[in-house]
């Protein structure tokens, strides 16, 4: 019996320790799953637990609760994000092909001076070009870090390069985001044409429309000291968008189009632009069918004119560099075109797009002292604006000797966002200050080459100088060429009531600016 007993509380026991054994057990693998749900960065991804500590820290939360660290590390993560969009896209040799336009944002509080990103493509990609960074090409993936002006990413600000890709299928799948070697982001935050989109900006408020049209309502124009007034007397601006040139996008001198800018985009005005040499067929003066091309300008001021908006006619001085290299052309049509619209109250003349190649102002002014007259003739109180040199930059070096003994004479400036910068405002100024009146009668917002990635920060610092000088102002370019500085997409084949895809993101921007969202 005493045995048996024994036996009995042995079998307890041991019954007792297994108990406690599998309990353990239990404990153990339940503080190990803990331990892996703080620190997997499976689950919180790529943050590291310092980052996430210090932006607790910096809202004031208890950074030793586990829910308080998550969270924490959430708004780390956003903290540094990239968009990704499309300018344009096309066919090339039997792929696909587009300019990627790349936004790298820096939502904190300090700078950071090393930055890469890693473009994850659905196919393989061939790197055509690229501005703004430097690139490496390995299997589905380009490799971008930041270069010269993309190297330093400022405290709430953003870098953004460019570059043109194609592949197969030229989407970038994903992404990821190295700030100083730490990976931050890995989900694209994709910019694509989609419904939701299209809907956005349906809803977005249209001007409301005039009771005329511009034309009617402020009549002819004309320059007091530095500004452009209307019939009234008061400040005027002019907003509107230059074609490219007219004989190679002829498509986009049409009443529908124009109609489309005024009504939708709230644009008063359209610059016709008409290249002078070309060196081929498609030039006034190199050879094109000068009928022919002047009777597509002449459509356009007729459009134009029909939708009471405002007109420049643009003698597009650009790769003939000096405009005395096509004087005789020059007046013999001046003398034609201000004959006909001498009794238009819309009508301006620009006689000089942009003089370079080491053209001078003395060049300029002697030419613009030949044209002025020869228009003075017949129409006595046009607006004519004279371009300046280097690409009518050179406004301060025409304000400290403008031609003089006319009225209603104004000064080209033009800039392209991602390359004229301070520099050029401060010209600008210089020239304002000087009491010059100034045009900008060409613009975009990308560098000067017309194809380079798109500069937010600088465009919007150049839209704040148009808005404290009154600036008038018209964006380049009317056309679907597949370039940054197109305002629309090089796959649309609309001229009007244009939709969300059709309009590039330069497009976007500039009729954003004139709706004055």
């Amino acid at each position: 019996m005493k045995d048996k007993k024994s036996k009995i509380m042995l079998g307890v026991i041991i019954g007792l320790v297994l108990v406690i054994g599998v309990l353990t057990a239990v404990i153990i693998s339940l503080s190990g799953k803990k331990d892996d749900k703080t620190g997997n960065d499976d689950t919180v991804p790529y943050v590291s637990t310092e980052a996430a500590t210090e932006s607790a820290k910096d809202e004031g939360e208890d950074t030793s609760s586990e829910e308080s660290t998550e969270a924490a590390s959430k708004d780390v993560e956003m903290l540094y994000y990239a968009s990704i969009s499309d300018n344009s896209s096309w066919q090339e040799n039997g792929k696909n092909a587009a300019t990627k336009n790349v936004i790298i944002y820096n939502k904190d509080k300090k700078d950071v001076t090393g930055w890469k990103i890693e473009l994850v493509f659905a196919s393989e990609p061939e790197l055509a070009d690229i501005w703004g960074g430097k690139a490496e090409v390995n299997g589905d993936t380009i490799t971008v870090v930041g270069y010269d002006y993309t190297a330093e990413l400022k405290a709430g600000g953003n870098v953004n390069f460019g570059f043109n890709v194609k592949a197969d299928d030229v989407t970038v799948k994903d992404y990821r985001l190295y700030i100083n070697g730490e990976l931050y982001t890995g989900t694209e935050k994709k910019e694509t044409e989609t419904e939701e989109a299209e809907a956005e900006a349906e809803s977005k408020k249209k001007p409301e429309p005039e009771s005329g049209t511009p034309v009617e309502n402020h009549g002819k124009l004309s320059v007091k000291g530095t500004d452009l007034v209307d019939k009234n007397g008061d400040k005027y601006q002019l907003k509107g968008l230059s074609t490219h040139g007219m004989t190679w996008f002829p498509q986009y001198v049409s009443e529908e189009t124009f109609k489309t800018l005024r009504d939708d985009w709230g644009a008063n005005l359209i610059r016709l632009a008409m290249y002078t040499d070309t060196g081929d067929s498609y030039g006034y003066c190199s050879g094109g069918d000068k009928a022919e091309i002047k009777k597509l300008l002449d459509d356009g001021v007729g459009y134009a004119s029909d939708l009471g908006m405002y007109v420049i006619i643009d003698w597009h001085i650009l790769n003939d560099n000096n405009p005395n290299n096509h004087i005789e052309d020059a007046k013999d049509f001046f003398n034609t075109v201000s004959k006909e619209y001498a009794e238009y109250d819309n009508v301006l003349y620009e006689i000089c797009n942009e003089p370079n190649g080491g053209t001078t102002w003395t060049d300029v002014k002697s030419y613009a002292e030949t044209i002025i007259p020869v228009i003075r003739a017949n129409d006595k109180d046009a607006i004519i604006i004279v371009g300046t040199p280097t690409w009518s930059q050179d406004v301060d070096i025409a304000s400290e000797n403008p031609v003089t003994g006319y009225d209603n004479i104004m000064y080209a400036a033009h800039f392209y966002a991602a390359t004229h910068k301070q520099e050029l405002r401060d010209k600008i100024s210089k020239a304002i200050d000087n009491g010059l009146p100034v045009f900008i009668s060409e613009f975009s917002i990308c560098d000067a080459s017309g194809n380079g990635a798109i500069d937010y920060n600088e465009a919007d610092a150049w839209f704040e100088f148009i808005d404290k000088y009154n600036l008038s102002y018209a964006s380049w370019s009317l056309s679907n060429k597949a370039e940054t500085a197109s305002l629309f997409s090089s796959s649309s084949t609309t001229v009007s009531d244009f939709s969300e895809s059709d309009i590039s993101d330069t497009g976007k921007y500039i009729r954003d600016k004139i709706l004055g969202n």
